[in-house]
């Protein structure tokens, strides 16, 4: 596939997947624009194949500043042809990543959930839900949903903030017993420290493949929130994601949902 046909398909692919989110994005050239000031941007993964399904994507909070904070995160997907692929890294961003950046600058608790942890002191923390996926994976997703991660990675992720954020922190983990994976990365970059620190947790690891994917928003302040859409837009309904029910745990940071194609 082309560069450009690339780069046609992911737009599409966001365009669509925001809407799920009752989000109004239109693609304007090189990016994807939002309401307000918000939009996405799209580069090329370093090193792909043209056929590898990863993207990258930046969600820009502040369009049209030098200093606007763009969040970056890579996704990949699984599928028989690259649109496929394309596709499904899309939808597991969005499942993910940009429902807690949509929760970020509305708030209310409708795409993710909020929670002030004493092992971070001074950091807010935004999560929306997580994405488990492989075989047997409700044994992980239950495990998810009675744990907490931040606060037993927090001594590790403290050195690599950056305030006043907002800090994006991918978390990826799985496998299979003794063949597992664990890697944390802030602001795009991996954390060793924090990824050993998730690898001696004790998430179930099973005799077949199952994965989990994580994404939290670190910040020291509430955002602002960006700029209402011109007067006259329409909004969409909001449409159900297509992955199963959230699975909620006792508390905050509850809302699992469980893909059968994803990626990092």
């Amino acid at each position: 596939m082309r560069p450009q046909d690339r780069l046609a398909v992911i737009q599409r692919c966001v365009v669509r997947e925001m809407a799920r989110l009752g989000q109004v994005f239109r693609v304007d050239g090189e990016v994807v624009r939002g309401p307000g000031t918000t939009a996405v941007a799209v580069r090329e993964h370093p090193g792909d194949d043209g056929g590898a399904g990863h993207v990258d994507l930046g969600y820009v909070l502040q369009l049209g500043r030098a200093d606007a904070p763009v969040v970056w995160d890579c996704a990949a997907g699984l599928g028989k042809t690259e649109e496929e692929k394309l596709a499904n890294a899309v939808r597991m961003w969005a499942t993910t990543t940009a429902s807690a950046l949509v929760e970020l600058t509305e708030g209310g608790g409708r795409h993710g959930d909020h929670a002030d942890h004493p092992e971070l002191p001074g950091w807010h923390a935004v999560q929306g839900p997580a994405a488990v996926f492989g075989f047997g994976n409700e044994r992980l997703a239950g495990w998810l949903a009675e744990h907490r991660l931040l606060p037993a990675l927090a001594p590790a992720l403290l050195p690599d903030l950056a305030a006043p954020g907002p800090n994006g922190v991918k978390l990826f983990l799985g496998g299979k017993a003794g063949d597992d994976v664990a890697e944390v990365r802030v602001n795009g970059e991996v954390s060793e420290a924090a990824s050993a620190a998730l690898r001696s947790l004790d998430w179930p690891r099973g005799e077949r493949l199952c994965w989990a994917r994580l994404f939290v928003l670190l910040t020291t302040r509430e955002p602002a929130v960006p700029p209402p859409a011109p007067a006259g837009t329409a909004m969409p309904a909001p449409v159900r994601a297509s992955v199963p029910a959230a699975v909620r745990a006792r508390g905050l940071f509850g809302r699992w949902r469980q893909a059968r194609r994803a990626g990092r």
